[in-house]
């Protein structure tokens, strides 16, 4: 009985140990992009998932805010505005890079959303 206990201890000791050091290595931030639809969401969203040290990421199409999970030990505030920077979009003072917004589907670029 005591080496059951025992093992249940340990395993919860070190379930707690594990999620303490993910969420010490966790840290988030909130981007304002220029987003216009359901398309850039998934843009967005898909790029920020791609890149090395982001946990979540979920831009919010009203707001057109876009909440990032990421380790500060593998990727950076600043690299996280360029990456959506990169694919057409504005993040933040970062604007979107022009030929990233010729790529883009018309809707998706500030000046083609206005005729919607």
């Amino acid at each position: 009985m005591k080496t059951k206990l025992s093992i249940v201890v340990i395993a919860l000791l070190t379930s707690i140990f594990f999620s303490m050091d993910v969420s010490a290595q966790s840290q988030e931030i909130v981007i304002q992009t220029a987003a216009q639809c359901g398309e850039c969401k998934t843009n967005i969203e898909k790029a920020l998932m791609a890149e090395n040290g982001v946990r979540f990421a979920e831009l919010d199409i009203e707001t057109k805010k876009a909440k990032v999970v990421y380790n500060p030990k593998k990727i950076s505030p600043e690299k996280l505005r360029t990456v959506i920077s990169m694919i057409g979009y504005d993040a933040d003072d970062v604007p979107a890079d022009s030929a990233a917004v010729l790529k883009l589907n018309p809707c998706c670029t500030k000046e083609g959303h206005r005729d919607h």
